[in-house]
């Protein structure tokens, strides 16, 4: 599932393809994937006319800001954004087609058809689902040292566990809690409400700088992902621990190993993370 860079990086390639583009007609072949409006009808008849002027990031979900809507867009596991001339023939995994009067369209892929669109009146957007219970973004100036450790201070769940809910904290998935927990020297499994606010502050650290350093390098194309020009992000290539189980850790050489934590397969090295005392 694309995580927060991965959706920055399709938010900044789109904002450079589609802004100022007026909807003249809208096509979609899933119905499945419009949760609100449940009416594909009305859903099409309140953009159809309607300009993009910005796109933003809410955690992992996409907003296009349009003249009167914002249209909240979730990924899920494979779906992807693209341009294309109207004329080329879209495939069979193309469900959602925004058809522009420059003869340009954006088209939404999706061979699971697991991603979801949802569209409010503008401001109205943040007070309903699905962005209504989101946390707080790693990247604003909410999240400091001191509201990370009052997060994880309230709850006992493992660390890794704790990180993954998008109710606390948003964007981070498996790729990046494996990333920065690495680099945080913490292991998956200690307790939240145990960490020092030497260790907060060390996680702190890592999750922001884990996170600009993916950014900045177009995110993790570990399976499908490609951002809206069709381009793999590279992060993939600088990871410590996620999906290098059997490979020696690049700092202190030992093999790297793979868990289940909470469900989620997760990547460590057993001699850079202790695992906690029990």
């Amino acid at each position: 599932m694309p995580e927060l860079p991965e959706v920055e990086t399709v938010k900044r390639t789109l904002k450079k393809l589609i802004l100022n583009e007026k909807i003249k007609d809208i096509q979609v072949t899933w119905p499945k994937m419009i949760k609100f409006p449940d009416d594909v009808d009305e859903f099409k008849s309140l953009l159809i006319g309607q300009s993009f002027y910005d796109i933003q990031r809410r955690g992992k979900f996409l907003l296009f800001l349009l003249d009167e809507h914002t249209l909240v867009s979730h990924l899920r596991m494979e779906g992807r954004y693209g341009i294309f001339a109207q004329e080329d023939k879209p495939d069979k995994h193309t469900h959602v087609r925004f058809l522009f009067e420059s003869g340009k369209e954006l088209r939404y892929r999706d061979v699971r058809k697991f991603g979801t669109m949802h569209l409010f009146h503008k401001g109205q957007e943040e007070l309903n689902l699905p962005l209504s219970q989101l946390g707080i973004e790693p990247f604003s100036e909410q999240f400091t040292v001191e509201k990370l450790n009052e997060l994880l201070s309230k709850t006992n769940r493992k660390i890794k566990t704790a990180l993954l809910d998008q109710t606390k904290i948003v964007g981070l998935g498996n790729i990046y809690v494996d990333e920065a927990l690495f680099r945080a020297k913490l292991h998956p499994e200690t307790r939240a409400n145990q960490l020092t606010l030497d260790e907060v502050t060390r996680l702190h650290e890592s999750i922001k700088k884990t996170l600009m350093e993916a950014v900045n390098m177009g995110g993790s194309s570990i399976k499908t992902y490609v951002n809206g020009q069709g381009e793999m992000g590279m992060f993939q290539q600088t990871l410590f621990v996620y999906g290098r189980q059997g490979k020696a850790c690049k700092h202190c050489g030992e093999e790297l190993v793979r868990s289940v934590v909470g469900g989620r397969g997760t990547h460590t090295c057993p001699k850079c993370q202790h695992p906690p005392v029990t």
